[in-house]
């Protein structure tokens, strides 16, 4: 029976970059689309198999060992904590953690932060951040546009990716802190590592090499 190597892709926006970079690779690509409805694409000649997937269930999948590979940004690998490797900065994908707030709190400091209410989707991030900076805060977690927070008075602040900065301006927020850089990174199962290291090292080690030349996309 044929043994495919897995590899589950983030759809979105994600998707396009990666796409070049699995071109550069060598590997498969016919009928990845960002518009297709399939959510697995098998390659028989090159024993591949990609899965599409909610860029939050990539790191599952690779845990669970239903894919040996995975492509997702730093900040879902952050957020879940899943037992994965990390294998690969792609640099691509760039986006940033930051505290922000309504305009009149331009300016303010991080020990002004404490005791305040922050929104967020990302709840282990933004507690492990205020955590480490010795402040006490009231976690709100949402699940939509967090920016309505701030704007209904249900915080004082978010925790958000920001990657532009506009959808801060359109609603009247700035930024006030920067937690971190989020880039996008290729994950491996680690059973996965070890039962399929001939297949799979060669592979890592050309994408860093595509990725250190430049030729996977730019930030």
């Amino acid at each position: 029976m044929q043994e495919y190597l897995t590899i589950a892709l983030s759809k979105g926006t994600l998707l396009k970059p990666t796409v070049k970079l699995l071109q550069a690779a060598n590997l498969p690509t016919a009928g990845l689309d960002p518009e297709s409805r399939n959510m697995v694409f098998i390659y028989e000649d090159e024993a591949i198999k990609y899965i599409m997937c909610r860029p939050t269930d990539v790191p599952i999948y690779v845990e669970q060992g239903a894919a040996d590979l995975g492509i997702v940004g730093k900040d879902v690998i952050m957020e879940q904590g899943k037992d994965i490797f990390e294998m690969v900065d792609l640099r691509y994908g760039y986006c940033r953690f930051v505290v922000a707030g309504p305009s009149v709190m331009q300016g303010t400091g991080l020990k002004d932060m404490n005791y305040r209410r922050v929104a967020t989707k990302f709840p282990v991030i933004a507690e492990r951040f205020f955590r480490s900076q010795g402040l006490q805060v009231e976690i709100i977690k949402l699940h939509g546009n967090v920016e309505l927070a701030p704007l209904t008075g249900i915080a004082d602040m978010i925790v958000d990716l920001v990657s532009t900065g506009q959808t801060l301006r359109e609603n009247k927020l700035v930024e006030l802190v920067k937690i971190m850089d989020s880039t996008s990174r290729l994950i491996c199962n680690r059973v996965s590592y070890r039962t399929k290291y001939e297949k799979l090292q060669p592979l890592i080690e050309n994408i860093q090499m595509i990725v250190k030349g430049g030729a996977a996309g730019e930030h």
